[in-house]
């Protein structure tokens, strides 16, 4: 993403919009690209429900950034259980023998989550592609999202009339740091000028709204997100191919070698055979507008 992609991201004007259109705007559907787990998903003798040695005995720590953004979750709240990734949360935890009461939320800075150090969640969704780089630091379960990097361009900037990533490489750019899509920026657009790179999503929505920069990258729903709600002047100009094999995922980030990694990876590949992602995915990320692939 969040960063949530074009970075992170990565996301309030009207209800209604929120839950419509910008809330609902899954990438173009392809075969899932599973992640490999950092270990296998462990039996019920393993995953006790509700007992798992998790950071406080009973409860079930998750954490994300602040503010967490539209559509991934709902009114800055990720207790409420609204948006995909608060409600992915929370379909895990249900998975893993824990309460809706049993769900602790802690506050995460983006790039904190899967650096390097010992974690004080259970696991953290946040826009997080998973990537061998970041494995080396953190364990990932399997990918609860398959996503694409998209370009959000003012409608008055040369950005905007991009038909290809050629088109990209003389326009000023943003991104969040850290995020995969300001290294979609770096490895796949190739600008002739350094991009801005900004700490929060937010700064960079300020800076595309304030003309500082033509374009950013985020991910799709959060573009559609930025468009529809936030700023009006903005337009999707594109999203980039996933290799074919290779779709980016977010994963849930937790301390590397965590115990848990088995059971909550089980957790999710649980949610998605059963439906449960893609159920939430239509609830709250339906309703994708058709973005044009740059090549």
């Amino acid at each position: 993403m969040r960063p949530v992609i074009l970075v992170r991201g990565l996301t309030a004007a009207a209800v209604v919009l929120a839950a419509s259109f910008a809330a609902g705007c899954a990438p173009q559907p392809e075969p899932s690209s599973q992640a490999a787990p950092s270990s296998s998903a462990g039996g019920a003798a393993a995953c006790p429900q509700g007992k798992l040695a998790t950071e406080t005995a009973g409860k079930l720590t998750v954490g994300t950034d602040k503010p967490a953004y539209a559509p991934w979750f709902k009114d800055d709240k990720p207790e409420n259980g609204q948006g995909y990734e608060s409600a992915v949360a929370y379909a895990v935890a249900e998975k893993l023998g824990y309460q809706k009461d049993d769900v602790v939320w802690q506050t995460v800075a983006f790039n904190n989550a899967f650096a390097p150090g010992e974690k004080k969640f259970d696991f953290d969704l946040n826009q997080i592609s998973i990537s061998d780089q970041r494995k080396k630091a953190v364990d990932f379960s399997s990918g609860y999202y398959d996503v694409r990097q998209t370009v959000v361009a003012l409608k008055s900037s040369k950005a905007a009339k991009a038909k290809s990533v050629a088109d990209l490489k003389d326009v000023k750019l943003g991104a969040q740091v850290g995020t995969t899509s300001l290294d979609v920026i770096k490895d796949v657009i190739k600008p002739s000028q350094q991009p801005a790179v900004y700490q929060k999503n937010d700064f960079a929505k300020a800076a595309l709204k304030n003309g500082q920069v033509d374009a950013i990258v985020v991910d799709l729903p959060t573009a559609f997100y930025i468009t529809g709600a936030e700023v009006q002047d903005a337009a999707v100009i594109g999203q980039f191919e996933n290799v074919p094999g290779k779709a980016e995922q977010f994963g849930l980030v937790l301390d590397k070698g965590s115990a848990l990694t088995a059971c909550v990876t089980g957790a999710v590949d649980s949610l998605r055979k059963d439906g449960t992602l893609a159920k939430l995915e239509k609830q709250w990320l339906a309703d994708a507008v058709d973005a044009p692939v740059l090549k």
